[in-house]
């Protein structure tokens, strides 16, 4: 037997996966003695090249991930109301595709409204330096651009355990600015 719609079987395989993954938490939230992050330069949708150095002085939560990626697709409205919650205060959000074509990104962007700016990395070089092996993985930085979390696997970011450390690092900024 042959199916018209080939597609129709790899779309219900995923949705099953998606709805059957378990629910996101930062269970795995792995604390790190600070640790000067490595380099970062990316392009965003638009074409405008980012790096590290220029989100100095804020938290940076910096989101490696994939459309294909069920957990990358699951915590992705989490970060965007983590954004909207911070708004004001000092946090970066940057999400970092890793090895799509800009087609697959901008279909999966199609589907969401999305606020932060979304990263490209076609060959994977930052990935590579960065040392991720699985999607997703984040790296939380404190204001000196330091690593000071990292979590392999998906997260509600807005809340929990995840939404402690980023007002833990933000509480560390305040609590550096006022001592200046």
């Amino acid at each position: 037997m042959s199916l018209k719609w080939p597609g129709v079987g790899v779309w219900c395989i995923w949705a099953m996966a998606l709805w059957a993954a378990p629910p996101l938490s930062a269970a795995g939230l792995d604390s790190r003695p600070a640790a000067v992050a490595p380099g970062l330069q990316a392009r965003d949708m638009a074409g405008r090249t980012h790096t590290l150095e220029e989100y100095r002085g804020k938290v940076v939560l910096l989101n490696f991930w994939a459309s294909w990626c069920p957990p990358c697709r699951k915590e992705m409205p989490s970060m965007e109301r983590l954004r909207v919650k911070m708004a004001g205060r000092p946090l970066a959000i940057l999400a970092l595709d890793s090895v799509e074509p800009v087609e697959d990104v901008q279909g999966f962007l199609d589907t969401l409204q999305l606020g932060f700016p979304i990263l490209l990395d076609p060959e994977s070089a930052n990935t590579r330096r960065w040392k991720v092996y699985a999607l997703p993985t984040t790296f939380l930085l404190d204001t000196q651009g330091r690593i000071r979390f990292v979590l392999k696997g998906g997260a509600e970011w807005d809340e929990g355990e995840a939404l402690e450390a980023i007002e833990g690092l933000l509480g560390e900024a305040n609590g550096r600015d006022q001592a200046l």
